[in-house]
């Protein structure tokens, strides 16, 4: 049986020598060709859907328009701005590494970027509805999720607390680790 190491990694031969004039060290194993495109189209996706899920209309699965009014004047932008930049930077220092070994800053600001945007799905989707609701956030949702597509309720059953749209997101994030 191969090991997993196996099949994602490959040693790399002399891609990483460490002269004096180097200043940041680099990964010595070389992700499998299959394994790097998967991962860059991972990140492309949530990429995108970090910059557009709020903005472009998609039929059931958002509604850009209770979005905006939950989200009035330039908060939006602003938001989607701030909360995308991080990863689109990482995405475009992927791209500018591709087929050569990350440098361990990209290889750190990947990891802790994507372990704080996990954590911070946990703690605006998942949490609220299988540990503990949050009431403060239950009416905006319930405001810029209206008329979407609903994959679940709240405990009363009464209102959608999330849109399918937002449960396609943790799976790429994820398998992204």
């Amino acid at each position: 049986m191969i090991p997993l190491r196996g099949i994602l990694y490959a040693v790399a031969a002399d891609s990483c020598t460490n002269s004096k004039t180097e200043t940041l060290a680099c990964n010595p194993l070389l992700m499998h060709p299959v394994a790097i495109n998967a991962l860059l189209a991972l990140q492309t996706f949530i990429v995108l859907f970090l910059a557009f899920h709020d903005w472009i209309p998609l039929g059931k699965l958002n509604n850009p328009a209770a979005v905006r009014a939950a989200n009035p004047g330039a908060k939006l932008f602003t938001t989607t701005l701030l909360s995308a930049a991080p990863y689109v930077f990482g995405l475009a220092a992927s791209v500018l590494y591709f087929g050569k070994p990350y440098p361990d800053w990209l290889f750190w600001w990947l990891w802790i970027s994507y372990v704080l945007l996990f954590l911070g799905q946990l703690r605006a989707w998942w949490i609220p509805y299988l540990i503990r609701p949050d009431p403060a956030r239950a009416p905006r949702y319930q405001l810029m999720f209206a008329d979407t597509h609903a994959s679940c309720r709240d405990a009363t059953d009464s209102a959608p607390t999330r849109c399918t749209f937002s449960c396609t997101f943790p799976p790429p994030l994820s398998s992204s680790f």
